[in-house]
């Protein structure tokens, strides 16, 4: 009887579950008639269900193995379709347990510091993609001319976020760290208040805005801090009263007369440094920052960048690290397609996972990458190594245009990939930095793929980490 590959595969995966699931399976072997396993716990299979299973005609347990009757033919069929099946469950189980080993490597007190700043400017995420895409279309409409009495409407709509950022962000940073949000967000409020330009600090009149979100965040702590030392000594009759008030005071003035200027020193520090990093060593800066973004993702390390790519978009309009760390994504996408073509003519591997490839491919291109990285590129080893090699060459083909003086950024943090180009900005027009970034894209598919598919497996075919 002639057997279809899809039938071949329904029987398998029948099967697979009733000898214990692919943890159970030692070993997958097959004679004329009959699929030989080798089960580490034969008690687990249930015999029963297996001889009830259409196309299966008997069962019979001998020296230690395990085998099922299936009839000439067939079984090498169901044979190929079965060693797929447990070979891909495999490497999506090795997956799941890298992703849990490094959310308990990522338990550490610092990682923890930084996923909760994290936690502070995420939930701004969709405000900074909406405003920024506002501002893209009203920046296109003035440059042509169109829709002048349209234009200063979508100025105001793009920007009163941004003008008003640092109260979001002592919200934020007030209800993550324990605190009442609103009265984080009243002390972050000063930061941006237009009165602050009469306040004299060190010899030198504020600027309303002065320390950005750093600022805010660090005044947000602090009113943290001193709303939590009230509340355990001020008498509760009291409480609704003094505890505001003195949160607000404490934290306000100690924000006017230090933070403000710490931490707008530290933000143009940055905007300067970023400027000068990608200006000077354009080149060699994308490459580094590019081969190191997907490795820094893996230790949650990413998330210290957020508040530097929110000073970069409140400084300059843009933030130039973005598009360079992006292309780490790139190199991903490249060693996956890779990774689909070697496999091709692999039926013990390369089945499910090229369907695992096919269906997170598009989420890829959108810039969601952990679909690849947790079931393709790092379960299978090498094919991690060769998507940084992608990002390194895609972000050293950024930073070398902005040796030139061509800069490359985004006006949101969240989306990479294809869905960064309504996010796009420069100094040099739109076109030219679109063609950048796709350039940059490009490059990072190409050497992803190309590194993959030379230096990604261990002979002919499979894993590489095996």
């Amino acid at each position: 009887m002639h057997t279809s590959k899809d039938s071949a595969h329904d029987l398998a995966a029948a099967i697979l579950p009733l000898v214990g699931g692919p943890a159970n399976v030692t070993s997958v072997a097959h004679c004329m008639t009959r699929l030989r396993l080798g089960l580490a716990d034969p008690v687990r299979a249930d015999e029963r269900a297996l001889r009830a299973l259409p196309g299966v005609l008997g069962v019979v347990v001998d020296d230690g193995t395990y085998q099922v009757v299936l009839g000439p033919g067939v079984v090498t069929r169901v044979t190929e379709e079965f060693e797929g099946l447990t070979a891909a469950r495999r490497l999506a189980a090795r997956g799941e347990a890298l992703r849990e080993e490094r959310r308990r490597r990522n338990a550490t007190p610092f990682k923890t510091a930084l996923r909760r700043l994290a936690a502070v400017f995420v939930p701004l995420i969709p405000a900074l993609v909406g405003c920024g895409i506002l501002a893209g279309v009203g920046g296109l409409l003035v440059n042509a001319g169109w829709l002048p009495g349209l234009t200063p409407a979508l100025a105001a709509v793009a920007s009163a976020f941004m003008a008003l950022i640092a109260v979001f962000v002592g919200y934020n940073t007030a209800k993550e760290f324990g605190g009442t949000p609103v009265l984080g967000g009243a002390v972050a409020a000063i930061v941006v208040y237009p009165g602050v330009a009469k306040v004299t600090a060190f010899g030198v009149p504020l600027s309303p805005g002065q320390g950005g979100v750093l600022g805010a965040l660090a005044a947000a702590l602090l009113a943290t801090r001193v709303e939590r030392w009230c509340r355990g000594r001020v008498p509760d009759a009291l409480d609704v009263l003094l505890t505001p008030a003195l949160t607000v005071l404490v934290a306000g003035l100690a924000t006017l007369y230090g933070i403000m200027y710490a931490a707008g020193a530290v933000s143009q520090a940055i905007g300067t440094a970023a400027t000068w990093l990608l200006a000077t060593t354009g080149a060699v800066a994308g490459l580094v920052l590019g081969a190191l973004f997907l490795p820094l993702v893996m230790l949650g390390l990413h998330q210290a960048l957020i508040p530097l790519h929110t000073t970069l978009i409140e400084q300059q309009g843009y933030t130039v690290l973005l598009p360079v760390l992006a292309m780490a994504g790139a190199g991903q996408v490249g060693a996956a397609v890779a990774v689909y073509v070697r496999l091709r003519h692999d039926t013990s591997l390369g089945t499910s996972l090229r369907t695992t490839i096919r269906s997170a491919l598009p989420a890829g291109l959108l810039g969601v990458g952990e679909p690849l990285i947790y079931g393709v590129s790092l379960p299978l080893g090498r094919p991690f190594l060769t998507a940084c090699a992608g990002g390194a060459a895609g972000g050293a083909f950024i930073g070398f245009f902005a040796m030139l003086g061509d800069r490359v950024g985004a006006t949101a943090i969240g989306p990479s990939g294809w869905a960064l180009f309504p996010l796009l900005a420069g100094n040099r027009g739109l076109g030219v930095t679109a063609a950048i970034y796709a350039g940059g894209l490009l490059t990072g598919y190409a050497t992803g793929f190309a590194a993959t598919y030379a230096f990604g497996f261990r002979g002919r075919v499979g894993p590489a980490a095996d």
